[in-house]
């Protein structure tokens, strides 16, 4: 059962990883579209507010070149200067004079023919006078823009500021007073209440009514350029970015589905595999000393299983023992465990019954009723003392109040020491601590590598050195890398250390050999 919920698993994570990359591509494309698609609408709307700002720049240089004639503007050095500056400008038609409704003289038909020009569409906060769609008889079938500043106006083509994008006749593209709110020059469908949209930017792009939209304020006059692109152009642009991104999102969910499936079946493979290893004695032991603190001596070690493939590589605990764990292989890998402390330092224990082994206990190790059985037949092969043994067992297996207490106590009423490993990782609680029958507490490595360094866990260790101390007991500190760390335990009271200062995991031999070269140490020194 719990395979076919790690098959189904497995599968759902592929068809994710396979369906996530193209999601995720389609969207990109998506977005790149509209990115796109906004510069396009961007490009219309600030070319259309360059247009039309020129050409209120254009009729304003007009008007002020006409002033000092104010007094005779139809005379003809006046009507020569219209002329001038009618050939000399790029957007402006025709200037003339403006009294009323009516354009007395103008560059195109002097004073000989007064051109009526009707009511203005609206008048700017700015004193601008604009009239849209102006017809005149020489030209009916064309509809013009007149601009009037004081008593001059220019003449200008209706569609002259949004003569832009041609190619794409469905743009539609306006000139918008900011305080009129109706198009002075207009393309297609354009709703003026867009540039409301605008607020205090400076430009604004969104999506509404079918079209990207585009707004974007002059800052030279109070006009906005606006610029609405057809969504087709948005949904053509998104196919022809799906149609590079999508292949690329579909391999990359190939691969990120085959990388799930092979970690899958790697994970399935690894209970099989710790099982084989077991068959053929895969496993070995190294161990890491264990000093007393105020003298220095080696009292102990800690036995820490290694495993090591056919291949050679060296698979660290950290990954396996979660994995036997999980059934129970863990149980039978303790006892190759034993069997290997038996195998290493069996001579040695015998003849030294005041060295110990520390040997980690796995929770449903510390629960199953032939552990104890278990250990007595290993003293007996080894001819040890109960008391060379340590049990290490963590907070979490200790969670089962009731098994935990029994357990315990059957194992100490047997002569063998029990400690708490990792303290302070876990959950207990001080009222539980106290109902359990322990001899040690392992002070786990993440507070003694917080000594010193002001982190907030620096005083976690003090709290955790007192609790051992009102409960009577010994401690051990890990992870120990520091001569300034061990100085403080020492201190404090903590009896016992194990770690890099003192020394690596090692073969047994190689414990026996540095302890014998420590006692000719110490014994020159005492010669």
């Amino acid at each position: 059962m719990k395979k076919t919920a790690v098959v189904l698993l497995t599968l759902l994570l592929a068809t994710a990883g396979i369906g996530g990359p193209i999601l995720l591509a389609i969207e990109e494309s998506q977005r790149q579209a509209f990115k796109a698609e906004s510069a396009h609408a961007l490009g219309y709307a600030r070319d259309v507010v360059m247009r039309g700002d020129e050409t209120a720049a254009q009729v304003a240089a007009a008007v002020k070149r006409l002033a000092p004639y104010a007094d005779a503007p139809c005379a003809p050095a006046s009507i020569d200067l219209m002329r001038e500056i009618d050939l000399g400008s790029t957007y402006i038609q025709a200037v003339g004079y403006v009294e009323g409704n009516r354009m007395l003289c103008s560059s195109i038909v002097g004073s000989a023919r007064v051109l009526e020009l009707g009511e203005p569409a609206y008048r700017s906060e700015t004193g601008a006078v604009v009239r849209t769609d102006v017809h005149f008889p020489f030209a009916p079938q064309y509809a013009f823009l007149v601009l009037q500043y004081g008593s001059y106006a220019a003449i200008l083509h209706a569609q002259l500021p949004i003569d832009t994008a041609k190619s794409e006749p469905d743009v539609s593209l306006a000139v918008v007073p900011l305080d009129f709110y109706a198009p002075i020059s207009a393309r297609g469908h354009i709703d003026p209440a867009w540039s409301k949209r605008l607020g205090s930017a400076r430009e604004a792009v969104f999506e509404e009514d079918g079209h990207v939209v585009a707004v974007v304020r002059s800052s030279s006059f109070g006009t906005v350029g606006i610029a609405a692109v057809p969504l087709h152009y948005l949904e053509d642009r998104s196919q022809d970015f799906a149609a590079r991104l999508v292949p690329v999102g579909m391999l990359a969910g190939i691969a990120l589905a085959c990388a799930i499936l092979y970690l899958a079946r790697q994970q399935m493979a690894l209970p099989y595999a710790v099982r084989s290893a077991l068959r053929r004695k895969e496993f070995f032991l190294e161990y890491q000393p264990v000093v007393e603190l105020r003298s220095g001596r080696m009292t102990g070690v800690e036995a820490l299983v290694r495993w090591r493939r056919p291949t050679g590589e060296i698979v660290m605990p950290e990954l396996f023992i979660p994995i036997a764990e999980q059934d129970d292989t863990i149980v039978k890998l303790t006892h190759q465990v034993l069997e290997l402390v038996c195998r290493d330092t069996g001579f040695y224990l015998e003849t030294h019954p005041d060295f110990h082994i520390g040997i980690n206990v796995a929770p449903a190790d510390f629960h199953s009723p032939d552990f104890l059985d278990k250990l007595q037949a290993t003293l007996e092969q080894m001819g040890a003392h109960p008391s060379s043994i340590i049990l290490e067992v963590t907070e979490r297996g200790m969670l089962d109040p009731v098994v935990a207490r029994e357990t315990s106590g059957a194992l100490r009423r047997h002569g063998f020491a029990i400690a708490i490993d990792d303290f302070g990782t876990g959950y207990s609680s001080l009222s539980y601590l106290e109902s359990l029958e322990l001899d040690f507490l392992k002070i786990d490595r993440s507070f003694i590598e917080a000594i010193g360094t002001g982190a907030p866990t620096s005083q976690v260790v003090g709290h955790i050195i007192a609790i051992a101390r009102d409960l009577g007991l010994r401690m051990i500190a890990e992870g120990v890398e520091s001569q300034a760390q061990a100085e403080f335990l020492l201190r404090q009271g903590v009896q016992y250390a194990q770690g890099w200062l003192f020394g690596q995991p090692m073969s047994f031999a190689e414990v026996l050999r540095r302890m014998e070269e420590a006692e000719e140490l110490a014994a020159r020194v005492a010669g």
